[in-house]
């Protein structure tokens, strides 16, 4: 049994893994995406194919540490409520399998792409849906990126082992990324103004946790 210093560190440094892989594929995928523009969006894959492959990599590793991630919190907390740090992990799976099917349709992207055979506008027009459908997919998965984050947040708010105000923090961070992915599908002339906001506001309460499971772990009788 792995005790649970050592338990919240190896959740923190998977947590800090998933942020790195994740935030990395996002950065260089974003380079290859132009909405509406099925040409460009081709020709800038076909020409960096490797380093779309590289984001891909990253991105099943992201997916992977986050369920790693869950199950070691799920060890640290099921003493507290079983329940609670089950649904935690049920929400993980969920955002992770949305993840690799989002994968999928970037693979398939690559292919097309790069398929001496399959050129011209058709052959465009399909790697620009793979991409708006990633795109889409990704969205929805925000849903789960936030879900997990509420039997996490309640857990840690009355298992004495975390301060109280993160899992107040964990709650907000839910709330973001729930409420941006509502804000881009109903209102999307106000996701420019409020997205930023909203993803902050999740962005601060995750790497405030990451930072506080690596560096202070968790309180226990004997640190008291």
């Amino acid at each position: 049994m792995q005790s649970p210093q050592r338990l919240a560190r190896i959740a923190g440094l998977l947590y800090l893994a998933v942020a790195v892989f994740g935030g990395s594929a996002m950065f260089v995928r974003t380079r290859f995406y132009e909405p509406g523009d099925p040409a460009t969006t081709a020709e800038e894959l076909t020409a960096n194919a490797g380093l779309f492959r590289v984001a891909v990599a990253a991105n099943l590793a992201a997916s992977m540490c986050w369920l790693f991630t869950a199950m070691a919190l799920y060890l640290l907390f099921k003493h507290v409520n079983a329940n609670w740090a089950g649904a935690m992990v049920i929400f993980t799976a969920a955002g992770a399998t949305m993840e690799l099917l989002n994968m999928a349709h970037e693979a398939v992207a690559l292919v097309v792409a790069t398929d001496a055979s399959d050129t011209g506008a058709f052959a465009d027009a399909l790697v620009l849906l793979m991409f708006d459908l990633r795109h889409y997919g990704s969205l929805i998965a925000q849903i789960f990126f936030g879900l997990w984050l509420l039997p996490m947040g309640y857990l840690a708010h009355v298992s004495g082992m975390f301060p109280r105000l993160l899992g107040v923090l964990l709650g907000i961070g839910c709330v973001g990324w729930i409420a941006d992915t509502f804000v881009r599908l109903l209102a999307p002339s106000l996701s420019a103004a409020l997205s930023p906001l909203l993803i902050a506001a999740a962005g601060i309460a995750e790497f405030t946790v990451i930072f506080w499971l690596i560096v202070r772990g968790v309180r226990t009788p004997s640190s008291d």
